[in-house]
């Protein structure tokens, strides 16, 4: 009988080894790895200085020192994402600009891009709508934080 206890107190103690490398495996499941973290967006042009929230070159100082972007910079029924700020910026309609947080509600993955009206994250597929922030397509089921900026003439600023 001392066999049959030890084998069996080998495969519990196997089985508790794989389940637990199979839970160590998937703990970081939809998170964002360093490497994707430090990318810059695939839909946003190179940086013209207007992502680091350094000023966007104008010369006018003031407002446009310290402007997120220009008007010039969002597309109308698009949007840019500004990673090192955590938001991103759409332009439903012409003149109308939103801005929202770029972390996914549905496990803090940072959004990746614009297109086709929807503000996308491509750690589980979540799309939300460029005028309002909500949920166009889950998992997801809440909302992008919505974020207040401030346009002034060619420059938009977080306010």
């Amino acid at each position: 009988m001392a066999d049959t206890t030890t084998r069996r107190a080998v495969m519990l103690g196997a089985g508790g080894v794989g389940l637990t490398a199979v839970l160590t495996a998937c703990s970081g499941y939809g998170q964002p790895t360093a490497d994707q973290a430090s990318e810059p967006a695939a839909s946003s042009p190179p940086a013209t200085g207007s992502d680091s929230g350094a000023g966007t070159g104008s010369g006018d100082g003031g407002a446009a020192a310290d402007a997120l972007a220009k008007t010039a910079d969002i597309p109308e029924g698009g949007g840019k994402v500004f990673k090192a700020q955590k938001v991103v910026v759409t332009q439903p309609k012409a003149g109308e600009f939103k801005c929202f947080s770029s972390v996914c509600t549905h496990q803090g993955c940072d959004v990746s891009d614009v297109d086709g009206g929807t503000i996308n994250c491509p750690c589980h597929g979540s799309k939300f709508n460029i005028a309002d922030g909500s949920v166009a397509n889950g998992p997801a089921d809440k909302p992008l934080e919505e974020k207040t900026i401030k346009v002034d003439g060619e420059s938009i600023t977080l306010a």
